[in-house]
């Protein structure tokens, strides 16, 4: 399983036109279940995430996690993070969970987040979605379980 993580002052997902889950300031969270991931990756996953320390300090320093700031979790599905282009142009997704599974795995995630964390959103699993955020720092981190 593995994520990349954006630290952003809003974002928010839209779907046919309407929100289906927005943050001011925290994470924007894009989620990849990959072949083999179970629930325990995903618990490991979650857990570095609540304790990644990418927010400033009073010193400027980042050193705060989410949870420091009281920052908000968006957590959208994003398959295409296993994408392997070593073959061509063309890109291929067979390291990507199935779509059952990927499903269930991006679920369970949602729903520990939510028990672990107050602020949590998400977009929807399978649809056509529209991400717009503002990137705070830029600060953009891969994370893998």
């Amino acid at each position: 399983m593995q994520a990349l993580i954006q630290r952003v002052s809003e974002a928010r997902v839209t779907v046919d036109g309407r929100v289906t889950g927005a943050i001011d300031g925290g994470l924007l969270v894009l989620l990849c279940a990959e072949r083999g991931d179970d629930d325990a990756v995903a618990d490991k996953l979650l857990t570095k995430l609540l304790k990644l320390r990418i927010f400033s300090d009073a010193a400027g320093k980042m050193n705060l996690s989410v949870r420091d700031v009281g920052g908000g979790l968006l957590i959208v599905s994003q398959f295409t993070l296993a994408a392997d282009t070593s073959g061509g142009n063309r890109p291929s997704f067979t390291n990507a969970a199935p779509p059952d599974e990927g499903r269930r795995l991006y679920e369970y995630f949602v729903a520990q987040a939510g028990k672990a964390h107050p602020v949590v959103a998400t977009g929807e699993f399978g649809a056509d979605m529209r991400v717009a955020l503002v990137n705070d720092g830029p600060v953009t981190i891969p994370l893998r379980a």
